[in-house]
């Protein structure tokens, strides 16, 4: 098996399509890429992402169809690059229902369909039909019994019409002059209204959204139906790894892991699994690893100041209430439980009547079922468990919901040994349901109400946790090169809800709370945003990534307001209240008292992020795992949540920015960002031409008085040395007397190319290697050709 020594992640669009990527491959080879990392790419329903797969039968003709494919692939391997496709197996894109054939069939024939057994329906909650939520407030009958308007059937065409909408029309149902609605009720689907699918939807789908029903590849059929062209990719070698979507909402990601390896030989496979903090990846999954989250988050709270939680916790108003005259806010798990509720009782309430409707069917029943459900769902500290594997969170999730609801002990107790046994069907639903609860309760909702210090609130991260200290970093590192060498580390993705250089920005304000307590108080007289939370979370992102255009600007508060849910929704929007959100944003642009703050705050962040974000990429790209980059991120990239982090590249920019490093200039660190492609280029090539250096993982030691602001570990044949807290390393005077013990041996930096003696008692100057760069690699010299990227 072929193990990539770095990946570089390209978002394919229509219009980015395989053959733009192709054209990029030449260039992406000089950077040091050794494998490139695809998006979906199979037939989608013409999403800028892709994982709406309508048919997995087919290469997208939109991102170029087979041909593009097989020559980007080949192309790819040509320069000795591998390819990594990302695929889709929990779900399939079904919102237009004619693009997918076999949702297609089962809207026609019912449950005796070809493919039903594919779809994870509940035909017995639907009496025998397929619900469908697609019923606007406009058609809704006012009373039980009328028409619901806009129906047409179409005879000659064999369908039923609902707008633009069409829905197969079975067998034998037309065969007289009945009205539409009659028609629509001989169907083996059912029109309801948009809002009943949340609590009467009868099919799986991914999270809330009910246009990507669920698909069961936990049946050996469905498996080799939706895989036959992914393991032909695999087979006729166009295709060296995997990157697996979402296994969380399969029924058995074990089980699914080994076919999958059965199916591939074992070829090079990483999960898309999200990992709290303190949890590992399940030693029995035939997996290299993860996708990365775990890392990104060591990353950013070990360049995070401890010193600035006491003062962001209690001055900023993220802590304070909406409703000066409210109650008092709540603390991270408090918040976290609250919207898990707001979840298991709202958007994912028909998943919690599936999960029960199985209880019930198992002889287990009781008033307060669906209560004891929601509880146990809103206590889940991990997306989920694997059974028997991680038992001992079911049982934690028992305890906490028991503190928070003594009054459901008893329903508790009646169903938790159901939920703990492995093969219940019950079970297995609850598995499948507690991760889309974290999903939608967490990443997409509480991230967005706390808004102390927003670097942190990254998939997989818990943001109450403000920073991990050099003992810890290296702790975590060397878990990863003895448990995961080979599973990816990150720092951007196309999930991200901010980009790194965002969050390298914004961890400064973790040196700096007072000021932007300050500037935040003063925003807030000047171009308030009448709710606390979300009005220091669009600051922190207008400063983050400043300067940036008005639009995009504007996507994101309203993205973040209706996430949040407080005084707005996706749902329910409150027009004045998102109206005096986007007043605030454009302030930024058209009041020069407001832009002045603004600017004023990001002249003095602007150095110390960039010190940052060198440091967070110098460090994740030489740590132990598999480094993934980024489209476009090895320059400067202000990226915010998607749909904003898919935004095309300018590879043109970048192609003459490395023609430049590889020639042999040294840029200064600057608006460029031609410093940053520098380290990543040197990175690429060292992990890519010189393996022999990364064997190993050990903290270097640092003395002298700023110590604490080094982040320095070996290797093997590499060490990494990267400035952490440059603020406080500035006020205190810079690196004056701080030295690093070298080992014995010749080291070059393969940054400024200066070579340093090692095995001096006395050290090596941390200020005099740190000249240049924030950062500095030092590669051993002698043995192997040396590669740098000059």
């Amino acid at each position: 098996m072929r193990i990539p020594k770095s990946t570089y992640r390209l978002q394919l669009t229509p219009t980015f399509t395989l053959w733009h990527a192709r054209d990029e491959l030449d260039y992406l080879r000089r950077l040091g890429v050794d494998w490139v990392y695809l998006s979906p790419v199979l037939e989608s329903a013409g999403s800028p992402h892709g994982y709406d797969v309508v048919d997995p039968t087919r290469i997208d003709e939109a991102r170029g169809g087979a041909d593009g494919f097989r020559a980007f692939c080949e192309h790819a391997h040509a320069l000795g690059l591998g390819v990594l496709v990302d695929i889709v197996p929990n779900h399939m894109g079904v919102g237009v229902p004619r693009e997918n054939r076999w949702w297609w069939d089962v809207l026609e024939n019912g449950r005796d369909a070809e493919h039903a057994p594919f779809f994870d329906i509940d035909w017995d909650a639907g009496e025998g039909r397929v619900l469908l939520p697609v019923i606007g407030d406009e058609d809704m009958p006012r009373e039980p019994g009328a028409p619901i308007g806009s129906l047409v059937v179409d005879r000659e065409a064999g369908v039923l019409r609902y707008h633009d909408n069409e829905y197969p029309l079975a067998p034998g149902t037309t065969d007289d002059d009945a009205d539409a609605n009659a028609v629509a009720e001989r169907q083996h689907y059912r029109l309801i209204h948009w809002r009943q699918g949340d609590f009467k939807l009868n099919y799986r789908r991914f999270f809330t959204v009910t246009s990507l029903a669920g698909l069961r590849v936990e049946d050996a059929r469905v498996f080799d139906a939706t895989h036959a062209e992914i393991v032909r990719w695999v087979r006729e070698g166009l295709v060296d790894g995997l990157r697996i979507d979402h296994p969380d909402g399969l029924r058995d990601p074990r089980g699914y892991l080994d076919r999958l390896a059965e199916a591939t030989g074992g070829v090079y496979t990483v999960v898309e699994k999200i990992l709290e903090p303190g949890e590992s990846l399940p030693r029995s999954w035939r997996t290299d690893g993860t996708t990365g989250y775990d890392a990104l988050g060591e990353v950013d709270r070990v360049l995070t100041d401890p010193a600035g939680e006491t003062v962001l916790v209690q001055g900023s108003p993220s802590s304070a209430s909406p409703d000066p005259d409210g109650p008092a806010p709540e603390p991270w798990p408090a918040l976290v439980h609250h919207t898990k509720r707001q979840v298991t009782d709202g958007p994912l309430r028909a998943e919690v009547h599936r999960i029960t409707r199985d209880l019930v069917r198992e002889g287990v029943d009781h008033p307060e079922i669906v209560e004891a459900v929601s509880e146990l769902l809103a206590n889940f500290r991990v997306y989920r468990t694997y059974l028997p594997e991680g038992v001992e969170h079911l049982d934690e999730a028992a305890e906490d919901a028991r503190s928070w609801r003594p009054d459901l002990v008893e329903p508790i107790d009646r169903i938790l040994p159901v939920l703990r046994r492995a093969d219940s069907p019950a079970a297995l639903r609850f598995q499948q349901t507690s991760g889309m609860v974290m999903a939608k309760a967490v990443e997409d909702r509480a991230f967005y109400r706390y808004a102390r210090l927003t670097s942190l609130n990254e998939v997989g991260g818990d943001p109450s946790a403000f920073a991990i200290s050099l003992d810890e970093f290296h702790a975590h590192a060397a878990s990863r090169f003895a448990n995961e060498p080979n599973g990816l580390t990150t720092l951007t993705t196309h999930d991200t809800k901010r980009g790194e250089d965002v969050r390298a920005r914004l961890d400064v304000l973790s040196e700096l709370p007072e000021l932007w307590e300050e500037t935040l108080a003063t925003l807030d007289a000047v171009a308030p945003i009448p709710d606390a939370p979300l009005a220091s979370l669009v600051w922190q992102a207008v400063v983050g990534a400043w300067p940036i255009s008005r639009e995009r600007l504007h996507a994101f508060a309203e993205k973040a307001a209706r996430e949040a849910g407080a005084r707005t929704s996706w749902t329910l929007p409150n027009p004045p209240f998102e109206r005096a959100v986007r007043e605030a944003v454009d302030a930024a642009f058209d009041r020069p008292v407001v832009s002045g703050i603004i600017t004023n705050l990001v002249d003095e962040l602007r150095e110390p992020g960039w010190s940052n974000a060198l440091s967070a990429k110098a460090v994740q790209l030489t740590m132990p795992g598999v480094p993934d980059v980024y489209q476009g991120s090895e320059l400067w990239r202000s990226l915010l949540v998607d749909p904003d982090n898919r935004r095309p590249v300018d590879y043109q920019s970048r192609e003459a920015a490395l023609a430049a490093v590889l020639g042999g200039a040294r840029p200064p660190v600057d608006e460029s960002g031609a410093a940053k492609l520098l380290v990543t280029a040197a990175c690429l090539l060292l992990r890519r031409e010189r393996p022999h250096l990364f064997t190993t993982y050990e903290p270097i030691a640092v003395r002298g008085s700023a110590a604490g602001n080094a982040i320095a570990f070996s290797r093997g044949g590499l060490i990494t040395l990267a400035t952490r807290l440059p603020v406080a390393l500035e006020q205190g005077g810079g690196w004056a007397g701080t030295v690093v013990d070298l080992p014995e041996g010749r080291w070059v930096d393969q940054l400024t190319s200066r070579a340093y003696d090692g095995g001096d008692p006395a050290g090596v100057s941390v200020g005099a290697l740190l000249a240049d760069y924030p950062v500095a690699l030092l590669a051993r010299s002698g043995g192997a050709a040396e590669t740098n990227a000059g």
